[in-house]
């Protein structure tokens, strides 16, 4: 009798392990640490400097947001082409950088209120005879894969104009291309490209017209609203105590966030 209370007691155990170790390890209403989902490529708002550190304006702000959460953060590199599966998956609790908020992004996640204005433009090298979007008519562009910028060229007639459409996983092959000619216009943030406008000046130049305004928000797992309203409050807290504006003005030299 006792043997078989005994085995009973070991079998329950194993039980009562097996659903621990089962649990989510990004379930952030149980974990003091936010797994934050980036592409290390996209500057400045996540990337990586000479010392292969992430560094950029979501970074910080992601840090400084936790701090006031009181939770620890985890940069998570991701393919960005699977960010909403990565979140989905439970793999990451945020995704956050330089995300644009949309209607049918709206259906896989859930959005902050937007905290940064953006904009889909087109770069094109500073000798290009490109000045407005009809001039891409017959023309080779490149831009991010499963991105906002696909998502603009997509909705604009001038799609249906250009030669060929070439996607890449990042930023900056795209541009690297774009300097080697393998292609003669690129679509990409404007937060993004003004940043490398700024390191490598008479490189590149911005058409006049620009394919979609846009706002970047942090995306959380649909169901998570506890981790939303948690995260929301505290962005409002930084909007208040201006360590918002500090962020913003050491990376744009003003103060852009959104109140």
């Amino acid at each position: 009798m006792k043997r078989m209370l005994l085995l009973v007691g070991v079998s329950v155990m194993t039980l009562f392990v097996l659903a621990a170790c089962g649990t989510s390890k990004n379930d952030s209403a149980n974990n003091d640490v936010l797994v934050i989902g980036v592409d290390d490529k996209f500057a400045p708002m996540g990337f990586r400097d000479e010392n292969n550190e992430l560094t950029g304006f979501d970074i910080d702000y992601a840090k400084a947001a936790a701090e006031h959460m009181g939770m620890e953060v985890k940069f998570q590199p991701i393919d960005w082409k699977t960010k909403e599966t990565e979140l989905s998956s439970g793999r990451i609790d945020l995704i956050w950088n330089g995300y644009t908020i949309s209607e049918e992004r709206k259906g896989k996640v859930l959005f902050t209120k937007p905290y940064l204005k953006n904009a889909q433009v087109v770069a094109t090298l500073t000798d290009s005879s490109i000045e407005k979007l009809d001039d891409l008519s017959g023309k080779k562009v490149g831009l991010q894969g499963l991105s906002s910028a696909s998502d603009a060229l997509s909705a604009n007639p001038v799609h249906d104009k250009v030669k060929s459409i070439s996607e890449y996983a990042d930023n900056v092959l795209a541009l690297t291309d774009l300097k080697a000619g393998r292609v003669d216009a690129v679509v990409i943030d404007e937060v993004v490209i003004d940043y490398y406008m700024s390191k490598q000046e008479g490189t590149f130049k911005v058409i006049g017209e620009s394919l979609a305004p846009e706002e970047y928000g942090v995306g959380v797992k649909k169901g998570n609203e506890e981790l939303l309203d948690k995260l929301q409050a505290a962005l409002d807290k930084m909007n208040e105590d201006g360590s918002a504006a500090d962020i913003s003005t050491k990376w744009f030299g003003e103060d852009k966030v959104l109140k």
